[in-house]
């Protein structure tokens, strides 16, 4: 990512050499991915790289002092949450030339969509006395870039939580409820929230193992996935607005019911199916039930 078009001296960008992030997993590390077919919102995420500086170039570059303190810092950004924050700030002193490794760990609650990876290096202290042509604000970026992750798994996508339905004004004896609340352009972390009630041990236990399914894990997210879907499509065709020509934001609840509207019925228009739903319902939930592929565990 160029800096050129900063208001201030910058050094060569090859005073940074940056390895690729990986992703970190229990079978061990694999280089990052485009996308994680896989991803669900109840799978953290684990990353590395190593970067090494050249702390004497990218001072002397920029018409900094020779103990300027400098910040390598990693930002994240999630596209479907609209949340991001910093991931690691690394105060970097002395001379020559450093390497560092950034390790950040993010909740997959958080995240969601594009996940946007930032690494930066910048000053670490405001400089009053710097020249005129050099950094002197804290946070000046003197390099950075850019990568990308996108978490866009098959299976409907939300937050969900473990609760104890006993507690609530869900019926005890439920495994899940799924909520929607909000319009079609709200966003869909805010509007979508699976909650799995935790006395039902084999549907709790099922979310538990999710990274790792058992058979039986399997065939029960199968099911849960299958009536959520159900219960989205649902929502989205009893909504006047959800038509075929409808543009939504990205990361909104609209955005989310086309998505999956397009992946079960891809050659199918939304009035079609709308007019199925309310003339035929059990046939409509069959072609739903077909749709979503339920059970096919392999």
């Amino acid at each position: 990512m160029s800096m050129r078009a900063l208001p201030y001296r910058v050094p060569s960008e090859d005073i940074i050499v940056a390895e690729a992030w990986v992703l970190v997993t229990e079978d061990g590390d694999i280089a990052k991915p485009e996308s994680l077919p896989d991803w669900d919102y109840h799978m953290d995420l684990h990353l590395r790289r190593t970067v090494r500086v050249d702390l004497g170039r990218a001072r002397s570059e920029s018409g900094l002092p020779t103990d300027a303190p400098l910040v390598l810092a990693a930002v994240w950004t999630a596209t479907g949450s609209n949340l991001g924050g910093p991931a690691q700030h690394l105060r970097l002193v002395g001379g020559g030339t450093c390497t560092v490794e950034l390790d950040v760990r993010l909740r997959g609650s958080d995240l969601g969509g594009l996940l946007l990876l930032d690494t930066a290096l910048v000053l670490a202290e405001r400089r009053p006395d710097a020249r005129p042509s050099s950094p002197r604000r804290a946070g000046s970026v003197l390099w950075s870039d850019r990568e990308s992750l996108r978490l866009q798994g098959d299976a409907p996508q939300f937050p969900m939580a473990v609760i104890d339905f006993a507690r609530t004004s869900f019926p005890e004896g439920a495994a899940w409820h799924l909520q929607i609340s909000g319009g079609l352009e709200n966003a869909t972390m805010g509007s979508l929230l699976l909650l799995v009630n935790e006395q039902n041990s084999v549907t709790a236990s099922a979310f538990e193992n999710a990274a790792k399914p058992r058979p039986v894990d399997r065939v029960v997210l199968s099911a849960v996935y299958a009536d959520a879907a159900r219960i989205m499509i649902e929502h989205a065709l009893s909504l006047d607005d959800f038509v075929d020509d409808a543009d939504f934001p990205d990361g909104s609840l609209g955005a989310t019911l086309m998505s999956l509207f397009d992946q079960l019925f891809p050659s199918r228009s939304i009035t079609d199916v709308r007019l199925r739903h309310r003339q035929s319902p059990s046939l409509f939930a069959s072609e739903l039930q077909a749709a979503v592929k339920i059970f096919e565990v392999s």
